[in-house]
């Protein structure tokens, strides 16, 4: 992490990890009593620049969806360093946010725009008591799940096609057609792991494919209901909207001439569990 002062008017990306349940979602929002991500952010990057600020993000996160490698853009109107940004911004943010990197890059870096993948991870406690400690932190499903039942019928959404089925009625997005690159369901112990990488996602996306998925592995639905619904493009016939707890943003893949930092497995309830 550098100590040297960035030139005035330099872009930074940095990766951002944050508690989900702390806030109503990343995108700011003008009332104070909804506390957003994005709010909290951009209040303590001002407080390092003496100006206000404004970023951008890789995806905007629902309520009480994770962070642990949102990826935000912002230009430097002082020239600060990384080790500013990164160590001042988090003194100034409250525990539930951290920066873990800061890091310059060309003027033409969007976090949105300029991103090729985002993965999601979907962490499902699979336990016949609700795990104490986790609570917030993943999903709690007490039917037993097969994992390699869910994992044949979600292969059905690889590749490019149209997800109106697992879509929010809430959705803005122009087209629901979306390119799914990979998902896989594992199971690690107690817990049963959703991964989905795309070029992008619609509203409620992830959660409604889970939420499907979870009815496929407990018996409840087949494999072949999951491919009907899906290639019927009718959401009201899909099932219900899994919680947003356990729903992490885990990485965004960007071009390599940008040279991003790279970002560890996540989230890090993970990182010991076989």
């Amino acid at each position: 992490m550098s100590s040297e002062s960035a030139p005035p008017g330099t872009r930074f990306a940095a990766r951002v990890e944050y508690d989900g349940r702390s806030f109503h979602g990343w995108q700011y929002q003008p009332s104070r009593d909804h506390p957003t991500v994005q709010a909290t952010l951009e209040a303590a990057l001002s407080q390092i620049a003496n100006q206000p600020m404004v970023t951008g993000c890789a995806g905007r996160t629902d309520t009480g969806v994770h962070g642990f490698a949102q990826i935000v853009h912002f230009d430097d109107p002082v020239g600060r360093s990384e080790k500013a940004w990164v160590m001042g911004t988090n003194s100034a943010l409250p525990s539930t946010v951290r920066v873990h990197w800061a890091h310059p890059v060309e003027d033409d870096f969007h976090a949105r725009f300029s991103a090729e993948l985002r993965t999601y991870r979907y962490v499902i406690a699979n336990t016949r008591v609700h795990p104490a400690q986790l609570a917030g932190l993943v999903t709690w499903v007490r039917r037993a799940l097969d994992a390699d039942v869910m994992n044949k019928a979600a292969q059905a959404l690889v590749g490019e096609h149209d997800f109106s089925a697992f879509r929010a009625a809430s959705c803005g997005a122009n087209t629901p057609m979306r390119r799914v690159e990979q998902i896989s369901i594992t199971r690690r112990g107690d817990l049963v792991v959703i991964e989905i990488a795309a070029n992008a996602f619609l509203h409620h996306m992830v959660r409604n494919i889970a939420g499907s998925l979870i009815m496929v592995g407990s018996g409840l639905r087949t494999a072949d209901w999951f491919r009907d619904i899906f290639r019927g493009r009718d959401r009201t016939v899909a099932a219900d909207t899994a919680a947003a707890a356990g729903l992490y943003l885990i990485h965004v893949s960007y071009p390599d001439r940008f040279g991003l930092p790279p970002v560890p497995e996540g989230p890090m309830l993970l990182s010991a569990v076989t």
